[in-house]
C-alpha cells in the first residue's frame, strides 16, 4: 500500500505530454519544388516559376482563409462566400478609379491608392457580411444541407445585385505603374506584385494564427466552439463572437478579391463563383476547418498550377484536382486535419 501511495503522487505530478508538430505536410511542400527543379532543368526559370507559384498561393490563402475561418470556427458551409470576393474587386475598381488622378506617377500615392481599395474593400465587404449572417445564415445554423442551398441561392443575388451597381460586362482593374514590371535576381525574374501579394498573406496567416493561439478571444471562440452553454454561463455572449468571426471572413474575402482582380486585372460579376472551386480545393487539401492546412495547401495548389502550366499546359487544366485527389489518398481528411471534424 505505501509503495502504490507513494508512486501516486509522482504519476501526478508528471507533465502532460505536448502533441507533436506535423511536418510531413511541409516535407511535402519541400518535395514538390524539389522534384520541380530537375524537370524544369534551369535554375532561373525554377526561382521565377516558384516564387510565382509561392505567390499566387498566397493569394489564394487569403481568398479561402475567410472561409476556412467561417467554417473551422462557427461548422458553417458558406458556398456565398463567393459574393464578397466579387464584391471586394468591384469596390477596388470604384476606388482605384476615383484615385487615379490623384496617385498620378508617384510611387507612394500609387501604393495608397491600392491599399486604400484593400481596406475598403475589406470594410464593405464585412458589413454585408454582416447582413448576410444576420438575414440568411443564422436561421440554418447546425443544418449542412439547407446552408448549402441558402448561401448558393445569396451568392446568386449577391452576383445580380453587383450587375446592378456596375453593370454585366468585364471591368479593367490594371496594376498601377510603380507594381508593374519585375526585380532581377541573377537571370530569374520575379514580379513586384507577386512580392507584395506574398507579403500580404504571410501577414495574413501570422495575424490569424497569433489571434487564435495567443489572445483571449480567439480562445474564448474555440471554446464557445466545443461548448457553447459552458462559454455562455460565465457572462460571455458567443453569438457576437460568432458574428465577428463571420464579419472577419467576409473582410478577408473583400481583400483577396481586391489581389485576385489586381492580379487578374479585370474583374467579372462571376469571379467569386469561379474562384469558388479552387477554395473548395484547398480547404479539403488541407483539412476543413484548419488554418494551417489552408496555407499549406494554398501553396500546393499555386506551386502545382505554375509548374504544370510550364511543364505540361494540357495538364494544368486539372492539376489541382489531381492533386486533390494524391492528398486524400495519403490523408482522407487533409493535410492537418481539425479533430472534432
Amino acid at each position: 500500500m505505501s509503495a502504490t501511495t507513494a508512486a501516486t503522487p509522482a504519476a501526478a505530478a508528471a507533465p502532460v505530454p505536448k502533441a507533436q508538430f506535423d511536418w510531413r505536410p511541409l516535407a511535402l511542400l519541400a518535395a514538390l519544388m524539389g522534384l520541380a527543379l530537375p524537370a524544369i532543368g534551369t535554375p532561373s526559370t525554377w526561382v521565377t516559376l516558384t516564387v510565382a507559384g509561392l505567390a499566387m498561393g498566397m493569394i489564394i490563402f487569403v481568398i479561402a482563409s475567410g472561409l476556412t475561418l467561417v467554417f473551422g470556427l462557427m461548422d458553417v458551409l458558406n458556398f456565398g462566400h463567393g459574393v464578397f470576393i466579387a464584391l471586394g474587386a468591384f469596390v477596388a475598381t470604384s476606388v482605384m478609379g476615383g484615385m487615379t488622378v490623384w496617385a498620378g506617377e508617384s510611387t507612394a500615392a500609387q501604393l495608397a491608392s491600392v491599399f486604400s481599395a484593400m481596406l475598403v474593400a475589406m470594410a464593405v465587404a464585412g458589413a454585408v457580411g454582416w447582413a448576410f449572417e444576420r438575414v440568411i445564415v443564422r436561421p440554418v445554423y447546425g443544418l449542412h444541407l439547407k446552408q448549402i442551398l441558402i448561401t448558393m441561392g445569396g451568392m446568386i443575388v449577391g452576383e445580380e445585385i453587383i450587375k446592378v451597381i456596375w453593370g454585366p460586362i468585364q471591368i479593367p482593374l490594371p496594376l498601377p505603374s510603380s507594381l508593374t514590371g519585375s526585380w532581377q535576381l541573377g537571370e530569374a525574374s520575379v514580379e513586384k506584385y507577386r512580392l507584395m501579394a506574398a507579403a500580404i498573406g504571410a501577414l495574413v496567416f501570422v495575424a490569424l494564427a497569433l489571434t487564435l493561439s495567443r489572445t483571449k478571444v480567439g480562445l474564448l471562440i474555440r471554446a464557445g466552439v466545443q461548448d457553447r452553454e459552458m462559454v455562455e454561463s460565465l457572462g460571455y455572449r458567443i453569438r457576437r463572437l460568432f458574428v465577428g468571426v463571420f464579419v472577419a471572413g467576409s473582410a478577408l474575402a473583400g481583400l483577396g478579391g481586391v489581389m485576385w482582380g489586381l492580379y487578374q486585372q479585370n474583374v467579372t460579376p462571376q469571379i467569386g463563383g469561379q474562384v469558388n472551386v479552387l477554395i473548395f480545393i484547398v480547404i479539403i487539401i488541407g483539412g476543413l476547418g484548419s488554418t494551417l492546412g489552408c496555407f499549406v495547401g494554398a501553396l500546393l495548389v499555386g506551386l502545382m498550377a505554375n509548374y504544370t502550366g510550364f511543364l505540361a499546359p494540357k495538364v494544368a487544366l486539372f492539376s489541382n484536382i489531381a492533386l486533390m485527389v494524391a492528398v486524400l489518398l495519403w490523408r482522407p481528411q487533409g493535410l492537418y486535419p481539425v479533430t472534432n471534424r
